[in-house]
């Protein structure tokens, strides 16, 4: 399931974010579902092996904006909307009582008034889907260096293991939520619309500690495969990192 999240500035007409919000948007998140949900996430999520996944994914805050650069701040004027998703329909449940109850929000000290939350069904998932990104994918593997440094690489759209690794994620997420096979693991993802433009550089800056620098893309993109890998795709985003707000995608056809 999808929720369609909409909020408008109460204190003024404009609102103004750090450039890179993605921390503030999933605490929000967090801060309206239960403690038992958001511990379970936290702690345990959704497992298999030694992997655990959160499960839901969330798209860049959408609206009328301009970006200063030069303050790494984004300003909104009018309403602001968002999406959120996953296959637990019991979390986004509780995420949208939880706003409709209190109505207002903070968000990085700004006030905003819930205007709507609409609910998206899930579109007819079929074995070839074009897809656009409403949120950067990124796909990534981590090593050390000779001199013992943990390093990671972020994979291209363009480089074959951006697929592969993309479709052996959505297997294990499937049988993590699932907790069983899919029918099949047949899946690729082929760049359709995607330029160095769609190259995105997000900072993930978490309230104490370092940032972390994340490598994702924009774009449009072809996904063929099993259904079920798509469809688990569409609810709890593709690539990794979801749950911080990277992967989520709307069905173009």
């Amino acid at each position: 399931m999808r929720l369609r999240i909409t909020f408008e500035p109460l204190e003024s007409e404009k609102v103004t974010f750090p450039l890179n919000y993605n921390y503030g948007l999933e605490s929000l998140i967090y801060r309206h579902i239960s403690d038992k949900l958001a511990t379970f996430l936290h702690d345990e999520g959704y497992s298999l092996g030694k992997r655990s996944f959160k499960l839901f994914t969330f798209s860049r805050l959408f609206g009328k904006f301009d970006v200063d650069f030069s303050r790494e701040s984004i300003s909104f004027s009018g309403a602001i909307h968002f999406y959120i998703s996953s296959p637990e329909n019991d979390f986004l449940a509780q995420f949208a009582e939880s706003l409709m109850k209190s109505s207002k929000v903070d968000l990085f000290k700004q006030r905003l008034l819930l205007s709507s939350i609409e609910v998206h069904s899930i579109p007819l998932i079929g074995e070839e889907m074009l897809i656009r990104m409403l949120s950067p994918v990124t796909v990534y593997s981590t090593f050390f260096s000779l001199e013992g440094k943990k390093k990671t690489y972020y994979y291209s759209p363009f480089e074959d293991e951006f697929s592969r690794l993309i479709a052996e994620n959505l297997a294990k997420k499937y049988q993590a939520f699932y907790k069983a096979a899919p029918q099949s693991t047949s899946l690729s993802i082929t760049p359709v619309k995607v330029t160095k433009q769609s190259e995105k550089m997000v900072k993930y800056t978490p309230r104490k500690g370092p940032y972390t620098l994340v490598k994702g893309w924009m774009g449009i993109y072809e996904l063929k495969g099993n259904p079920e890998l798509i469809r688990i795709g569409y609810e709890a985003g593709i690539g990794s990192k979801n749950c911080q707000g990277f992967g989520m995608f709307e069905v173009m056809k």
